[in-house]
């Protein structure tokens, strides 16, 4: 390299040192150390995994930990080790984290160890809740009342999960929200959905920190028993309006790796995100139209592949309707009905679930899940059609089976013979339609039925026997629902 030795030169030299050195620092590239101590108040806990959203590392024998952390970086957090719980604000909001201030260098957590025996453990699961308006709060009291009761009835370690759109493009809603949720009493873990997000940013980083203000990182874990719990951000704010994808960026991907490393490979894994990671049980070719990139999650065979050796459930939103899908042997979806039906304007969500919440029975590195409608009793599982009741099939029983998957039988007996294993096929559920039509009641022109795939159907042999359809779960629990015979 050439020395320049003149005062002009020198000055430029000067400012292009000083131009590098501050768009390092805007990149996020200087770092400080972080440190602290984890512990139950008196005795501190080795292993626990603390991670700055990029970085993951351990405490050691003493407790203590050590993290070199870019500058820009939001929070110091925990992954919050099984057997213990951290406090809670608001009723429902996990302390699990700390944001980090100034020139502060001490982050120190402080953890209880769990009443309960977290072997086995109870969540329930809400998704777009979606409240636009304080009519849209004193609706969803009514499905957290319904969850509280459920809640109640367990004996045991309980908690929840939300799958996002938590408010519509709403975010002054977040602290009606937040006291109306609050009669569950349990923590809730949250992701992100795209109506939680902060629109017109020029880029992703500016989507989520309103969000973050409320409710903490948007990336994170947590264990119970011998279960692992992630929570992912997958909506992409692509820097234009409002426009979205479902898209797991590398930062992301980096901290699932380290994050994963430190899970035993016989723990069952959960990921809760917000936009289904594919919407049909094989991939899909890639589509350069909004809807295929803002309603699937388009490097979804990536996050598959990171999860293959382990036994994973993931758990989503987005769609408003419930669908289960199998990805292989180890890795199953759960598309998550809406909490808010038809946006509020109807009880029921596009496919015909009513609308409600999810629940999900942990013991050991097994599970088991339901469906609740909100306002119905836990055996509702389906809402069945007699003949002539179904404008498209008017000779057969319909039959809409919401939390159908693959392992479920669906079976028609007439005069208490089975005569038919009944035939899956996509349609539409006929309440649902009549529902969307009424336009005193469904305002938005927007709305309309969506097509779903755990629709069944079967001709009886005799309309004028009496018919009963019973459906079987694949943990052998059976549901059935009786049809008067047709009169003549």
């Amino acid at each position: 390299m050439k020395v320049l030795k003149s005062n002009v030169a020198s000055f430029v030299l000067a400012t292009l040192l000083s131009t590098t050195t501050l768009s390092v620092s805007a990149q996020g590239l200087d770092t400080r150390v972080i440190s602290g101590t984890v512990s139950d108040g008196e005795n501190p806990i080795a292993n626990v995994a603390v991670t700055d959203g990029q970085h993951i590392v351990t405490t050691d024998e003493n407790g203590f930990y050590s993290i070199s952390t870019p500058v820009d970086s939001r929070f110091v957090y925990i992954t919050t080790p099984a057997g213990y719980v951290v406090s809670v604000k608001d009723k429902t909001i996990p302390q699990f984290y700390q944001l980090l201030e100034g020139d502060k260098t001490t982050y120190d957590f402080k953890l209880t160890k769990n009443k309960h025996n977290d072997d086995k453990h109870t969540f329930v699961v809400h998704s777009d809740v979606q409240v636009t308006s304080t009519a849209d709060i004193k609706q969803y009291k009514t499905v957290v009342e319904d969850c509280r009761k459920t809640i109640d009835a367990i004996n045991g370690d309980v908690f929840g999960l939300d799958c996002g759109d938590i408010v519509g493009d709403s975010p002054f809603l977040y602290p009606n929200y937040i006291d109306a949720v609050s009669d569950l009493g349990i923590p809730m873990y949250r992701a992100i959905g795209n109506h939680d997000m902060d629109y017109y940013g020029r880029s992703h980083e500016t989507s989520y920190h309103t969000f973050e203000k409320y409710f903490g990182p948007t990336v994170y874990s947590f264990n119970k028993g011998k279960a692992h719990y992630i929570v992912l951000n997958n909506n992409f704010f692509i820097g234009r309006d409002y426009f979205y994808m479902g898209y797991v960026d590398e930062k992301t991907f980096a901290w699932l790796e380290q994050d994963l490393a430190l899970v035993p490979k016989d723990n069952l894994i959960f990921i809760v995100m917000h936009i289904p990671s594919q919407l049909t049980n094989e991939t899909q070719q890639f589509k350069y139209d909004y809807f295929s990139i803002a309603d699937q999650t388009v490097n979804a065979r990536a996050l598959h592949q990171l999860f293959k050796s382990h036994e994973t459930h993931i758990i989503t939103g987005h769609m408003h309707y419930n669908l289960n899908m199998e990805f292989g042997d180890k890795i199953m979806e759960h598309n998550t009905a809406s909490a808010c039906g038809t946006w509020w304007q109807i009880p029921e969500c596009l496919d015909g679930t009513p609308r409600g919440y999810a629940v999900y029975e942990v013991d050991q590195n097994q599970v088991e899940w339901y469906y609740k409608g909100a306002e119905y009793d836990r055996n509702y599982q389906m809402r069945v059609y007699g003949v002539g009741q179904d404008d498209d099939f008017p000779t057969d029983v319909v039959v809409n089976v919401w939390n159908y998957d693959s392992k479920w039988k669906v079976e028609l007996f007439e005069d208490g013979k089975k005569t038919a294993d009944m035939t899956k096929f996509s349609g539409y559920d006929q309440y649902t339609k009549i529902l969307c039509s009424d336009r005193s009641k469904v305002k938005y022109d927007w709305i309309y039925p969506t097509k779903n795939d755990h629709m069944f159907r079967a001709t009886p042999k005799n309309p004028n026997a009496k018919l009963q359809v019973k459906v079987t779960d694949r943990f052998g629990n059976i549901y059935t629902q009786d049809i008067n015979p047709t009169k003549e």
